[in-house]
């Protein structure tokens, strides 16, 4: 392994800090990671629904980047590399948790077969606004099959567009735009559960 560079590998274009790390350049390596650690633990954290446990992933993620940086090619973005190594293992740990075995492509598949949705996909979910308070919603968010739960985080909280999703999740911007539609309705059956629950109580 290299000798750790001066700080001022932290000014170098993003590109060579990566080709540094790539060389085994623990500095370099280290400035990657005080840039992308606190989204990595920020989709951990909203994932798992606990910090501490969110914060051995982000360690356990920047391990495996640390040890698989050289298979990164540049072929789409670092950030885009990096959150689709994060979302497996952090799908792999609740796999472990709920045994849940949803596969992403599957169901984009099926409702490809389906026909073409009559309503536009990914826009604002205007059946998701204004009535609820952010203690039920993420409730119900938390009860969410993993893969909708993903999608849902990445795309509602985290900010990013679709094309950004199916990059992440190597997976076609249709099936993005499917997954979205169909983690906000099943957000808004379990919104809809919970509300007739307190009607009746």
């Amino acid at each position: 392994m290299r000798e750790p560079r001066p700080p001022e590998t932290r000014e170098l274009p993003e590109a060579e800090t990566i080709r540094l790390a790539q060389q085994g350049d623990t500095a370099a390596f280290e400035c990657l990671y005080r840039t992308h650690c606190a989204r990595v633990f920020a989709l951990c954290a909203r994932m798992l629904k606990n910090t501490a446990e969110a914060e051995d992933l982000t360690q356990e993620i920047f391990l495996h980047v640390f040890r698989k940086i050289q298979s990164f090619r540049g072929g789409s973005a670092f950030s885009t590399w990096l959150y689709r190594v994060s979302l497996n293992t952090v799908l792999m740990r609740l796999r472990r948790k709920t045994f849940a075995k949803t596969s992403l492509d599957e169901i984009g598949e099926a409702e490809e077969n389906t026909g073409p949705s009559r309503r536009e996909l990914g826009g604002p979910d205007l059946h998701l606004e204004g009535y609820i308070d952010r203690t039920t919603l993420q409730k119900a968010v938390d009860q969410l099959p993993p893969r909708f739960k993903a999608m849902f985080v990445l795309y509602d909280v985290q900010g990013y567009a679709h094309r950004e999703i199916a990059k992440i999740l190597g997976c076609s911007l249709g099936t993005s735009k499917s997954q979205l539609h169909r983690a906000r309705r099943r957000l808004r059956e379990l919104l809809w559960k919970d509300r007739q629950l307190g009607l009746a109580g």
